[in-house]
């Protein structure tokens, strides 16, 4: 058998088998592994997938993904994004339509939001319309209220009440008549709270009056202070008009406002009966005036303070430096004996108190000519002598006689003989000579 010479270098043939030429390659049958496939590429499909491959999903015409064999499933998509079309988004101002309605703090901006919320929503194809709507009724009606509100002054009424509430908030209110203990504090100090309690019992503090301070600046700790002891004396005077039933040991103390509770309104001073130890209480209620006392009581209290009030303007200075001004007082004193003689004569007196207080009429009757005597004094001498002889029926036996008739308190008090001048025998305060 001849064996036939190897092609030349430039004149390739085709494999030889034993069995003569090899039959033509199959153009979708992949070559033996390590080989390259005969002849040339097959013609590329330009549509669909290669015959015999069936595709994991649907893929439209001309979108294969650039690298991604026909055939592969979907590329996935990174976490926080979705391919498929987004829920359309909430309208902005919606929303705020809605809370302004709700709250009814603005509701005309509420209502006019509502209204161009729907316009955007129908525009934008934006979701909310029920809040619009929402929102704009409840902002209508909120607006409503507002009209009624100004129209009927409510409006003003309202804050009126909401500065209250805020005064309160920085300093707290007592009320004449209110008995009170200060836990923790005293009345000396400063006072943040108080715990009200009955009157009959023990208690630390009696509020027996109460004013107004006025002006836009805080005036200083000082002029409160001031201001508390020109006007808390008359008021107590009001509220205790038998001055001899209060005790020694009560003194007069005072809340007044702050720096920090002026700037919210708050001008009030209360006038507050406290003893005068620190530890001290007060037991029952001091109260004694018209809410407390009958006819009589009254008319004879009011008649004697009426020529308290005189004695206490007495001049400060001794009559040897001044005594014009202690003629004009002592004149002072004659008129207010015979004003007040007369309104005890005029009253119809029941029972017991008319004789006693008779008596005391006849003594006023005398101190009034002793005061006009002294009213026309050209010396001191001649002063000093009408001056005592005025003064001998004051807290005298027939004033103590019928306090008693009228059960009132019948123990003279006591002066502090530096408040005003030299005790008699009977307790009076005057003139030091």
């Amino acid at each position: 058998m001849s064996i036939p010479p190897p092609p030349g270098p430039h004149q390739p043939g085709p494999a030889q088998g034993p069995q003569g030429p090899s039959p033509a390659p199959d153009p979708y049958r992949p070559p033996p592994q390590g080989q390259q496939p005969y002849g040339p590429p097959p013609p590329q499909q330009p549509y669909g997938p290669p015959p015999g491959r069936q595709p994991y999903g649907q893929q439209p015409y001309g979108q294969q993904p650039y690298g991604q064999p026909y055939g592969a499933p979907y590329q996935t998509w990174g976490q926080g994004y979705s391919p498929y079309a987004r829920p359309s988004t909430v309208n902005g101002l919606a929303v705020a339509s809605l809370v302004l309605g709700v709250l009814c703090c603005f509701p005309a901006v509420g209502l006019v939001l509502g209204v161009i919320a729907l316009a955007q929503i129908k525009k934008k194809g934006q979701s909310g319309k029920g809040l619009a709507i929402a929102g704009s009724i409840l902002s209508s009606l909120g607006l409503a209220l507002w009209v009624t509100a100004l129209a009927t002054g409510g409006l003003s009424k309202a804050w009126d009440g909401f500065k209250e509430g805020a005064t309160e908030g920085a300093a707290f209110s007592v009320v004449k008549g209110q008995c009170f203990d200060a836990p923790g504090e005293s009345l000396d100090g400063l006072t943040y709270d108080v715990d009200e309690v009955p009157c009959a019992g023990e208690h630390e503090g009696e509020v027996f009056g109460e004013f107004e301070m006025s002006g836009s600046v805080f005036p200083g700790d000082a002029a409160v202070s001031d201001a508390a002891d020109e006007q808390c004396y008359p008021l107590q005077d009001a509220y205790v008009m038998d001055t001899w039933s209060l005790p020694d040991d009560v003194d007069v103390y005072y809340f007044g406002p702050t720096r920090q509770s002026w700037r919210l309104g708050d001008r009030e001073v209360s006038c507050i009966f406290g003893n005068t130890d620190e530890t001290g209480t007060l037991t029952g209620s001091l109260r004694v005036d018209a809410t407390t006392l009958d006819d009589d009581q009254l008319t004879f209290l009011m008649a004697l303070n009426a020529v308290d009030q005189t004695f206490w303007e007495e001049p400060e200075e001794q009559p040897e430096d001044d005594l014009p001004g202690y003629r004009d007082w002592s004149q002072d004193m004659h008129d207010s004996l015979d004003d007040e003689i007369r309104h005890l004569r005029a009253h119809t007196w029941s029972g017991a108190p008319a004789k006693p207080v008779q008596a005391l009429i006849k003594d006023m009757e005398k101190a009034r000519g002793e005061w006009a005597k002294a009213a026309a004094s050209d010396d001191v001498d001649t002063f000093y002598t009408h001056y005592d002889a005025g003064y001998a029926y004051v807290d005298g036996p027939t004033t103590i006689t019928a306090r008693k008739a009228l059960g009132l308190a019948s123990d003279p008090p006591y002066y502090d003989e530096d408040s005003g001048g030299e005790g008699d025998d009977s307790g009076s305060s005057h003139l030091d000579v």
